[in-house]
């Protein structure tokens, strides 16, 4: 059986949240969670970490999976929308500053 979770708009770049995706990826739930608990990217991690939680809360809903036997079968980055924001800079120009967002979504399957 498999349990999805959606995680959007998040304002962190989908290159730094596909680093960390590659490194979860097929992965125990437990070895994750532990994984994104102790890892160095704090403000990525927890992003993460929230969302595998959800899938788990998600999961233990539905009564009929065993939590302790479930890896992480996919997780996907996207990217969402770019919030385009303006620097003044010299001679009265402007400079644009493209702040990422990304859409995350996990699958979560028992072993």
């Amino acid at each position: 059986m498999q349990v999805n979770a959606k995680l959007s708009f998040v304002r962190i770049t989908p290159r730094k949240m596909g680093l960390l995706a590659d490194e979860v990826r097929g992965k125990s739930i437990n070895e994750a969670l532990t994984y994104l608990q102790f890892s160095p990217r704090k403000r990525t991690a927890h992003a993460l970490y929230t969302l595998l939680k959800s899938a788990v809360a998600n999961a233990d809903q539905k009564g009929t999976v065993d939590v302790d036997t479930l890896f992480v079968k996919t997780i996907l980055v996207g990217q969402g929308t770019t919030l385009k924001r303006f620097r003044p800079r010299a001679k009265g120009s402007a400079f644009r500053i493209n702040k990422k967002t990304s859409h995350v979504s996990v699958t979560l399957a028992e072993r």
